[in-house]
């Protein structure tokens, strides 16, 4: 156990802006998990997922009761979960996640930011070889001890703990999973009545792109164009 390694999302969204792409985000994410496995939290852990990450980003519960219905009309937007793939100025891969009504619209922006940004999108398989996904939650450290709850979810699935800090300098306790074991350390957590700030499924990068200020500044410039997209719901990237 010890300070755990975390490769930054790079993003220079202003406060309300970053809250309005969450919400959106989130109110994707539940339609598609709602007609994935229906609107019962009880037997759909991907909603429970939804709910607990709405909750750390203050999404009105308005908001969320609106994505459950808009889920289960009849006329509701299908959304494909699509990933894409390329590399940023300076060697440095990128993972862009979408959901999207409309492939073809998504696929011709996501290649457009990439050529703006002086970066190259890339075929499938030509850049996610270097990451794996991963279940990854994350805690407040208040009120837990870090070695008792190490040794009480190995056997969850547990693969790494260790502290760090949120975006905003706060300290936080960050626990990983494989992406299999996504469920079972959920409800582990849920037994202890633990409540995670967020709980997500990202993609860590297994080896690291060193780069300067000036260089990451240029990465940056191309992940912000791509989080700024409406159909883009994450970027991962292995800037060191």
């Amino acid at each position: 156990m010890g300070r755990i390694f975390e490769v930054r999302k790079a993003t220079m969204f202003a406060r309300w802006d970053r809250m309005a792409k969450q919400f959106t985000r989130i109110g994707k994410e539940i339609v598609i998990a709602v007609k994935a496995s229906g609107p019962d939290v009880a037997t759909n852990p991907a909603l429970r997922r939804c709910f607990q990450n709405a909750k750390s980003v203050g999404m009105p519960k308005d908001r969320v009761e609106a994505a459950i219905k808009r889920a289960m009309g009849k006329d509701t937007t299908n959304y494909e979960e699509i990933m894409y793939e390329g590399y940023a100025p300076h060697g440095v891969a990128l993972l862009v996640e979408a959901a999207t009504d409309n492939h073809v619209r998504t696929v011709a922006n996501v290649k457009s930011h990439f050529n703006k940004g002086h970066g190259a999108m890339g075929n499938s398989g030509s850049v996610s070889f270097q990451f794996k996904k991963m279940g990854v939650f994350k805690l407040k450290p208040e009120g837990l001890d870090i070695e008792e709850l190490e040794l009480e979810l190995i056997d969850f699935g547990l693969d790494e703990l260790g502290e760090s800090t949120d975006d905003e300098g706060n300290n936080i306790i960050v626990l990983r999973c494989a992406f299999v074991d996504f469920g079972k350390l959920q409800k582990a957590l849920e037994d202890k009545s633990i409540i995670p700030i967020s709980a997500e499924l990202e993609w860590i990068p297994t080896t690291t792109v060193p780069v300067t200020d000036e260089q990451a500044e240029d990465v940056s410039k191309l992940i912000e164009r791509l989080e700024q997209d409406e159909d883009v719901n994450k970027v991962f990237h292995n800037m060191g």
